[in-house]
């Protein structure tokens, strides 16, 4: 009989339930608690375990899992609770939580992500900070539109110079780290071929999307949230939406999506032939980013570097 475990984590602690019993077992969301919690699911070896991404508490437990050779998939925390709402589940507690991702798990069984090795994750958390420097910068510049004393923009400008010394820092220890992983070495190389992708996309792309290259091309385009869904009901034709997948992603291609626009020949043309097919400029950037995508996983397949026919 297959086993679907649930795991809804806090800051301090963590509730583990098995969806074939009624009990749920709490643990601290510490080295000793994920100790104590491994030693109750090794023995079970269930089939699949599924957790919420929770801001990064998840992400201990998550490694130690995976490194026990554990299935484990972090699915969306949206998805479950729509899940809980369409099972008449509509109370919340942290054991009610745990209980509707276990079966969750058992009913719809999402995928298991495969486990980050230390380079990668390394990786991923140079780049997550990256990016949260980005946004600091942004929001920056933003204010010293409207500062107008003195005081003030000298402060953000301080503030800026900083930032860009940090980012500075950051940018060279992701150099550093790619080339000590000749695997990354490689897809970054890769990737940074295409017209349109930079060194920063390249290190996103195999930082946050390691399936790249491993899956076919609806496939890769669901993950990310760019296959188009269906919204048809008896005669009514609904208009095609994009959605789900990895939001965040998703977000961050969207800048290297208009660059390969206009300076990569293939998407280029692509876009432009939407346009003409009466596309709105939005529909077309986004299947831009699929064609994109799509080119992508493919070299990455096939282990070569950008060529037009590719496309």
């Amino acid at each position: 009989m297959a086993t679907y475990a649930g795991i809804d984590i806090a800051k301090r602690g963590f509730d583990l339930a098995i969806e074939s019993k009624p009990t749920v077992q709490h643990f601290n969301n510490d080295r000793d608690g994920i100790k104590h919690c491994l030693n109750v699911l090794k023995p079970l070896k269930p089939d699949l375990i599924v957790m919420e991404p929770t801001g990064g508490y998840e992400q201990a437990l998550r490694c130690e899992l995976q490194a026990a050779g554990l299935p484990v998939a972090v699915v969306n925390a949206r998805r479950i609770r729509e899940f809980a709402r369409a099972c008449g589940l509509l109370a919340k507690t942290d054991k009610l939580d745990a209980q509707v991702i276990a079966r969750f798990a058992a009913v719809l069984q999402p995928p298991a992500q495969e486990a980050l090795d230390q380079q990668t994750q390394a990786m991923k958390a140079l780049v997550a900070r990256r990016h949260q420097l980005i946004q600091t910068r942004t929001a920056e510049f933003n204010r010293m539109e409207h500062a107008h004393d003195k005081a003030v923009m000298r402060s953000i400008r301080a503030v800026l110079k900083t930032i860009e010394h940090q980012m500075d820092i950051l940018e060279q220890h992701i150099r550093d780290q790619i080339d000590r992983t000749p695997e990354l070495k490689q897809k970054t190389q890769q990737l940074e071929s295409v017209p349109g992708i930079g060194e920063t996309t390249a290190s996103l792309l195999v930082t946050e999307l390691p399936e790249l290259g491993r899956l076919n091309r609806r496939q890769i385009a669901a993950l990310v949230g760019v296959a188009p869904i269906n919204r048809d009901s008896g005669t009514y034709r609904g208009k095609r939406m994009t959605g789900g997948g990895r939001r965040l992603l998703r977000a961050r291609l969207f800048m290297p999506t208009l660059v390969a626009v206009r300076h990569n020949p293939t998407i280029h043309a692509f876009y432009q032939r939407l346009l003409q097919q009466g596309k709105t400029k939005m529909v077309a950037v986004i299947a831009a980013m699929r064609k994109l995508l799509t080119i992508l996983n493919i070299m990455l397949k096939k282990n070569e570097t950008w060529k037009p026919k590719t496309a």
